[in-house]
Formats: C-alpha cells, structure tokens, sequence
C-alpha cells in the first residue's frame, strides 16, 4: 500500500522559514521545501519591515538621551545581533572574493573561508559607519524602507533565471525560486513604502530604493558572472548593499 504524499508546504511554513533564516528569533520550523523557500524569500522585505521599525524605534529614542551618531550607532549594532551578523558576514566574504582578482574555484574558497582579508574588513567599516551616520539622523519612515530594501535585494537575488554558484548551501537552496513578477511587485511595493520616509519630497523615496536597487542588480549581474550563480554569501552582500545604499539615498538633503 502506497504511503501518502506529505502535505505541501504552506505560507506558515515560508513566514517561519523566512524570519529563522533571516533573523535570531527561534521559532519551530515548519515543513521545509523548494515552495517554502521561494516564498520565504518572497517574504524576506516584511521581515525587513519587522527589523527596520525595531531599528529604527531604537535609534529614535536612544537620539532623547544620547548623541545622534551614538544612538545610529547603538541601534546598527542592534540589528547585528537581530540577524547574528549573517548579512554583514556574506558582505565581507563576497568583498574578499571580489577583491582578490582570482579565478571562479579560488573566489568561492575565499568566500567559504572563516577568515576576514583586508577588502572584507574596509567594507564592514565603511558600510557600518554609513549606516550609523544615516541611521542617527534619519526618520522612522526611512529607517523601515531602507531595511524593507535590503531584503527585498534577497528577493530579486533568488528570482528565476538566477543560478547557484554551488550545490549546496543556502544559495542553491533558494536560488531561483522566487517567479519573477512577484520579485518586480515586491520590489514596486517596498518603493511604495518609502513614500513616507521624506516628508518635504514624496518622490524622493521611492527613487533612492529604486536606484540602489538597480545599483545592486548591476551588481549581482558581475557576480553571477564572476562566481557562476548566487551563494549565502552573495545574498548577504546584496542584502548590506541595499540597505546601505538606500540610507544614503533617503538622508540625503
């Protein structure tokens, strides 16, 4: 007698999926498939939204007692802990690779190595200091929209069409899992978002998420070049990348 097929995952599973991947918070995983993992990524700009208003409530009321630059500070380094660093550790694993102007196989053991070159460390200075600086004196508005930015970068990573660099890991995973109109409309939605987020230019938003979005497909199309196809690494490259540059675009008077 034939067993049955188990149930096909669900968007519970892809909502737990998404936020254990994405962040800290330890939930019960739920049945994990291709399905779930393309909607997981699907998922990953709420996610954002979730981590942008805790930043960014954090930055605001560290800014009543303490320094702008400290309170931005305070609040990035609380994000780290929120996504136990994974993003910022694909960032400088990916810059390592890039940087060190080797063939495909060398890049991919660069990025699989637990040490951190001189390229990995000037780019986790340099992003965390832009973001400190920005996260400082930005508002909550801008705060949730450029953290919904850089994880709606994962989305358009694992969109169709893009491969993995390797297969295993996360990347081969959720490469390529996520239907490419719903990459777009994520994309659109998370632009909408940023709406709000300067008061005085309505337009200004949704052009600084868009454009570093754009900054970050230039990218991601070298990448996949360079190494082939996606990894965890590269997702957390694009992720930082995002969000980094749409604070600059979104504080920028």
């Amino acid at each position: 007698m034939t067993q049955p097929s188990p149930r096909p995952s669900g968007w519970t599973d892809a909502a737990r999926l998404a936020v254990t991947t994405l962040t800290v918070v330890p939930l019960r995983a739920g049945l994990i498939d291709r399905r779930a993992a393309g909607r997981a990524m699907l998922l990953a700009p709420v996610v954002g939204v979730l981590l942008g208003a805790v930043v960014g409530g954090l930055a605001w009321g560290l800014r009543q007692v303490l320094p702008a630059v400290l309170a931005g500070a305070l609040a990035v380094g609380a994000n780290a802990l929120l996504t136990r660093g994974l993003h910022l550790d694909g960032l400088a694993d990916t810059v390592d690779a890039l940087g060190a102007y080797r063939g495909r196989e060398r890049a991919l053991e660069i990025m699989k190595s637990p040490e951190v070159g001189p390229f990995g460390v000037a780019a986790l200075v340099l992003v965390l200091l832009v973001q400190a600086v920005a996260v400082g004196s930005a508002p909550f508005p801008a705060v949730v929209a450029a953290w919904a930015a850089g994880r709606v970068a994962i989305t358009l990573a694992c969109a169709r069409g893009v491969p993995a660099a390797r297969p295993g890991g996360l990347g081969a995973f959720v490469a390529g899992s996520v239907p490419r109109p719903a990459a777009a409309a994520a994309a659109l939605a998370v632009a909408a978002l940023a709406i709000p987020a300067v008061a005085a230019r309505w337009w200004q938003g949704p052009a600084a998420v868009l454009l570093a979005l754009c900054v970050v497909l230039l990218l991601l199309r070298h990448l996949v070049r360079r190494l082939g196809g996606i990894t965890g690494d590269v997702l957390g490259f694009v992720a930082e990348t995002a969000l980094t540059g749409a604070l600059i675009g979104l504080t920028v008077a």
